[in-house]
Order: C-alpha cells, then structure tokens, then sequence
C-alpha cells in the first residue's frame, strides 16, 4: 500500500487566514492576526481574553495518542485508517498520517469532497453510495487523479445495478474499487445471510463499472457494550465475516484482499478474529478507529480496549454564570457546545456533584459542600466529554494548547 499523501500547502494555508468574530470563544485581540502569528507568540487564551465557552485540546495528550495508537497497531500487524468523520480536520488527519495511517475513513461523498480539497489521495468510503450526482463526481475525481484511490461498500444487488448504470453513464474510465459489507442482525446496513452476501459479491464482480476487492463490517453497529456476552456476540460475528472472506476468496479482482472492521470500542477483538489468514492470498486488515486520538472521558472513556493507556485530549472550559441555589451552579455551556448524545460533561477538579442536565447555552451543575466556596460565579471550569464526534462538530477552531497552556497550533475543522 503506497502511503497516504495530503496537499502540504493546502494545510499550510490554514495557518495563514486571519481569524475574525466567526470563531467563538477565541479573544477578540486576536481578530485581524493569522493562526501561525498566535501561535509564534505563545500566548494563553484566557490570559488574552477567552469568552466562554472554549474548546481546546491538549497537544500532549494528542501526541501520547497518536504514538499509541500506531505503536499497538503495528504490533498487531494491522493497518487504521481512521475515521475523519471525527474531526473533520485536516491538520489532524496530517499527524495521523505522519504516524502511520495510511487512508482516512470517512461517511459521505460531502466528507469525501472536503479532504480531496487538501489533495488527500486514500478514502474508505464506509457506505454503499447511490447517490447520482456524487457517484458522477466521484467518477471524475478518479479519472483526473491516478493517484486517487477510494473504496466504498456494497450490500445489495440493486445498489451494484445503481451504482452501475450511473458510473457507465458517466463513461467513468475506471472501475471503483468496492467491499460487500455484512451487517448484524438489528444492526446497521450490511448483508444478513451468507446467500445475499455472495449474491452481492458476485454481481459486484460481474459489474464491469465495479472491483470487488473485499468484505467490510462494522462490529459496534448494534452498540457498545464491553461485558463478556457482548464481546462474544462481536466474536460470533467477526466469525461471520472471517468466513465470507474465505467462501469468497476466488471472487476477488485486486492484487490482495482488504478486510476491515474496528470502531473504537472492539477494535482488539478485531485484530484477534481478522488477522493470521491463509489460503486466501495476500491480505489487509484494516482499522477503522477516529475517537482514539481524543479518547474522552466518558464512553471510551469505558469501553476503549486502550482505556487505560489513552488520554483525554479534547475539554470544554466554562464559566459559573449563576449560583441561585447552595447545590447550584448554572455554567455558560450548552447543547451548542458540547456533547451530550451519549454522557453530560464530566467537570474536572470538583470533589463531589456533576452535570444533571443541559440547555442550549447552560449547563446545570450540582455542587458538593466541599465545592460550594470554589465555585463562584465568575470561576472557570473544565469539562471533559464523552463522544467526541459531537463535539468538534460544535467548533470551527480548537486551539491546541501546551502543558502551560500555550497555544501550539490552531485547528480548523470543515462540517
């Protein structure tokens, strides 16, 4: 597998726009400057007039995640590509590939139009796309770039006939490179019977606008749940998988075969049901974990097979706005800042009481006796997240701060 590549200068040039009242939270002295002169200047954001509420990350905690992560990869002999749609940062998805990831995964042709914007050269498309108009873009952007590649799922005869008829309308020159996806039952999309997966596979392979080049799945489609059934369940299923790649391993059209699976709560299991194949050919399992370069505190927080290695990189900082009861604290952060869809915010360094519920610019924090007399109005605090997908998604520009709470880097995402 050649190595993934980004457009340098793109990314670069994100350092060079100047920021302005559209970036919420970020000090209106830095209106009018570039990321790259904050930066050079290594200021603190709150000691230059932060409004809250404020997302950062921690560059220390992205780095200890990043090196990680590719470190028990390796180990494993698997390769990530990890999932973009986490971020949607180009200048994340960089230090990914710097450390060994070799494609980004991602949701949409949208997200898809975003990263080829930066010249990003290797995409996993992780869904079947029947979409006319995209599957025509997608076309072209393959014809104009040899260096392109992207692969996406089929799990249906009639999404191979869809997907067909348009890349032949089109005269799309080459073929698009395509894994027959099984699927859980009450899970996801994906194939449920051995029969529709061979079925899909083999109209796949008939297609003369398709390759079929592998099996996909997804193993947290119907949750996540890391008790001792539960992963038994993923077992049984990544079992199913396994099996598809061996039953289909004559169907293949590529020079080796790509299997691959892994969220960011079973990607071990993963690694343990999908790796040491024989009697196949040549094979690549690949990750496709996102949550692992922030972790969190609340989901993964629990259920990441690295949970106690990982580090929480992504909090949300806010200030206490009200106090009209002794056990009450209302705090400038809402459903438009921060997470909520799996766990409320975690506030760090409180010795009793939590986060009971959230509006769309308030925060509702029970505090403890030991906390009453620290938790002024006015005081600001740190929040961890859970599910960090749903809350970069709030953000146009997260600093990045060092350990002194410096400002190492700006990044901007694209949703």
């Amino acid at each position: 597998m050649m190595p993934a590549t980004v457009d340098a200068t793109a990314v670069a040039a994100l350092s060079d726009e100047s920021l302005d009242w559209r970036y919420k939270g970020l000090p209106s002295q830095w209106w009018g400057r570039t990321p790259a002169q904050v930066c050079a200047a290594g200021v603190d954001p709150f000691a230059d007039g932060a409004v809250g509420p404020l997302c950062v990350l921690r560059e220390s905690a992205l780095a200890h995640n990043l090196s990680t992560m590719a470190e028990w990869c390796r180990d494993r002999g698997v390769e990530l590509a990890p999932h973009g749609k986490t971020h949607m940062a180009p200048q994340l998805l960089v230090r990914q590939f710097d450390a060994g990831a070799t494609a980004v995964t991602l949701a949409t042709i949208s997200q898809v139009r975003t990263f080829r914007a930066f010249g990003v050269d290797r995409v996993v498309l992780a869904n079947e796309l029947v979409d006319d108009a995209g599957l025509r873009w997608l076309a072209s952007e393959l014809d104009d770039d040899p260096n392109f590649d992207l692969v996406c799922w089929v799990d249906s005869v009639r999404g191979v006939e869809t997907m067909s008829a348009t890349l032949a309308d089109a005269g799309a020159r080459r073929p698009l490179d395509v894994c027959v996806e099984v699927g859980m039952p009450g899970g996801r999309t994906g194939c449920r019977s051995d029969d529709e997966v061979d079925a899909v596979a083999r109209a796949a392979a008939e297609s003369g606008q398709l390759r079929l080049v592998g099996v996909a799945g997804y193993e947290a489609a119907t949750g996540h749940d890391v008790t001792h059934e539960a992963r038994e369940r993923v077992r049984a299923y990544l079992r199913e998988l396994r099996s598809s790649v061996v039953r289909l391993a004559t169907a293949f059209q590529g020079d080796e075969v790509l299997v691959t699976a892994g969220g960011s709560t079973y990607f071990d299991v993963v690694a343990d049901e999908l790796t040491g194949w024989s009697g196949v050919g040549p094979v690549r399992t690949v990750l496709r974990s996102g949550c692992y370069l922030t972790h969190d505190d609340g989901l993964y927080g629990r259920t990441s097979p690295l949970a106690d290695v990982l580090r929480p990189a992504l909090t949300v900082w806010a200030q206490v706005t009200s106090r009209p009861e002794p056990d009450l604290a209302l705090v400038t952060m809402g459903r438009r800042d921060v997470s909520f869809d799996q766990d409320l915010p975690v506030p760090y360094r409180m010795a009793q009481g939590g986060v009971t519920k959230l509006n769309d610019q308030h925060a509702y924090l029970r505090v403890g006796p030991d906390d009453r007399d620290r938790v002024e109005v006015g005081t600001w605090l740190e929040f961890g997240i859970s599910h960090p997908c749903t809350v970069f998604d709030k953000w146009q520009l997260i600093p990045v701060l060092d350990d002194d709470g410096r400002v190492v880097d700006l990044v901007r995402t694209f949703f």
